[in-house]
């Protein structure tokens, strides 16, 4: 994965959200306790968390920075943000030497970081529009690029409701669901 799959991802975001900024953005997104304004803006947040991961390279924690998004920042205001982070996440990805390593719970490649961008946009995404009752799911390319970067271990079928069952969001005939789950971003020299 890369950063055109970064882009792509907040392109999409954009597609599906933009129509639904004059909706109620306070009310709960998906199954989490944060609203759709909050959910959004955390994944502004991470994308530029990762971007600045690859920038200064560190070895053994996050940066002590976050993204604060005003709070009377409209959805707009705040997907105009997410937007930002996402340009500053594919910029870093795009001129990241493949040999780069950068702290997220141990060394991880630009291709990790360029996944984790996409899982976060896609499963947030995912919450926002339940949260908003719109129709959507991540596209199963994506979603399949995902699984096989972050979830090896992933059982196989349709890549997307496989995300959503590996992150806790879905049901997945004959298994139970999800209620702790972790990614596999860190991957050694």
């Amino acid at each position: 994965m890369d950063h055109q799959d970064v882009d792509a991802t907040v392109a999409e975001m954009l597609r599906v959200l933009d129509s639904h900024t004059a909706e109620d953005w306070t009310v709960p997104a998906g199954p989490l306790e944060w609203t759709c304004w909050q959910t959004a803006a955390h994944i502004g947040h991470d994308l530029l968390a990762y971007a600045g991961q690859l920038a200064a390279q560190p070895t053994e924690a996050y940066l002590p920075i976050d993204l604060n998004v005003r709070p009377t920042a409209s959805p707009a205001d705040v997907l105009q943000a997410v937007t930002a982070c996402g340009g500053l996440l594919s910029s870093a990805l795009a001129t990241a030497n493949p040999t780069l390593r950068a702290w997220h719970w141990g060394p991880c490649d630009p291709e990790g970081f360029a996944a984790m961008g996409v899982a976060e946009t896609l499963l947030h995404t995912h919450d926002i529009t339940q949260g908003l009752s719109v129709d959507w799911l991540p596209p199963t390319p994506l979603s399949a690029a995902v699984l096989t970067r972050l979830f090896p271990a992933a059982p196989p079928g349709d890549p997307t409701p496989v995300l959503l069952w590996c992150t806790g969001r879905g049901e997945l005939d004959g298994l139970p669901r999800q209620t702790s789950w972790r990614w596999e971003a860190a991957q050694p020299d």
